[in-house]
């Protein structure tokens, strides 16, 4: 657990921007820690970057938990807990983190794969007949508990990603980020904020 919290606090978003930009994510553009924004920030390459950092991050921590607990279910759950909580609230950043939709895709990646890819069908078929990820984007995730049933008839990742996903919904509930200006994206819904924020 404290592994995971630990790797969860590597922010992406935030070393990425500061690295290339020397500036605090959270007090640019959005205000938000996420991929999306530091794309805006920093270009593409801040973007991929801020992925690659993030759902590395997500999969060591859940490698380390599957030798040390030999492949756990609930142990790997907990752990995947512990890196969207690291994330959301990494300690050396002051508790503000990002929003936890790349952990939580990550880790849905690691623990039923099937799920992503039902995900993404979705999403994609949704954009080309509607061309927007607002509500979609919500139903998409929204899918992966099912989808879990449906693969694993594991209740332990079922009940454990539903937790996650409630987690990562809730973060989107915040007004603002404390020690920024508000802007008008991060007063969005819940459910815009998902898809326009990414992380």
């Amino acid at each position: 657990m404290i592994i995971s919290y630990a790797l969860g606090s590597v922010n992406g978003a935030y070393y990425v921007t500061r690295f290339m930009a020397g500036k605090d994510i959270r007090l640019l553009g959005s205000g938000n820690a996420g991929a999306r924004n530091a794309g805006r920030q920093v270009g593409k390459k801040g973007f991929v970057l801020t992925l690659i950092i993030d759902i590395s991050k997500t999969m060591l921590a859940l490698l380390i938990a599957n030798f040390l607990t030999d492949g756990d279910d609930m142990a790997l759950i907990l752990g995947s807990a512990a890196v969207l909580l690291g994330h959301l609230y990494p300690v050396q950043l002051r508790f503000r983190g990002g929003k936890g939709v790349v952990v939580f895709l990550s880790a849905t990646l690691f623990l039923v794969p099937e799920a992503i890819l039902v995900t993404g069908i979705i999403m994609g078929v949704g954009y080309l007949l509607f061309r927007k990820f607002t509500v979609l984007g919500l139903v998409a995730l929204s899918t992966i508990p099912i989808s879990s049933y449906f693969f694993t008839k594991n209740w332990v990742y079922i009940i454990g990603l539903l937790l996650l996903l409630i987690g990562v919904i809730l973060s989107h509930t915040k007004k603002g980020t404390s020690g920024s200006p508000p802007s008008s994206t991060t007063q969005r819904s819940d459910t815009d904020g998902i898809i326009r924020s990414y992380l």
